[in-house]
């Protein structure tokens, strides 16, 4: 499991080049990642999109969620998206150092 808000404030700061607060709530975090990403909307919208297609976000999954809540902020949809990428992408890498470390064999280690 993610081990903690500052984790995955880290993980979005290496994703997207930002500088995001650390030792924040998840949903400051959530908010100030909705910022950036509404600055993104209007100012680049094709940096954007490059960094939405790099972190593979699901393309189908955001655009069903954006036409069903049309009212909503889009920068607060785009970024729970991104935050539930990003613990997926901490958890599978911390099952993998759990796991990969235990079921080598010490011969075979580099």
């Amino acid at each position: 499991m993610v081990n903690s808000v500052n984790d995955l404030v880290e993980a979005v700061n290496n994703s997207f080049g930002t500088a995001l607060q650390p030792n924040v709530s998840p949903e400051q975090l959530k908010d100030q990642l909705a910022s950036y990403i509404n600055e993104l909307i209007n100012h680049d919208f094709n940096k954007l999109v490059s960094l939405l297609y790099r972190i593979d976000i699901n393309e189908k999954k955001l655009r069903q969620l954006l036409e069903a809540n049309p009212t909503y902020n889009a920068g607060h949809i785009i970024a729970d998206l991104i935050i539930e990428r990003q613990i997926q992408k901490l958890k599978t890498r911390q099952q993998f150092r759990q796991t990969g470390e235990n079921s080598i064999d010490e011969n075979e280690k580099w």
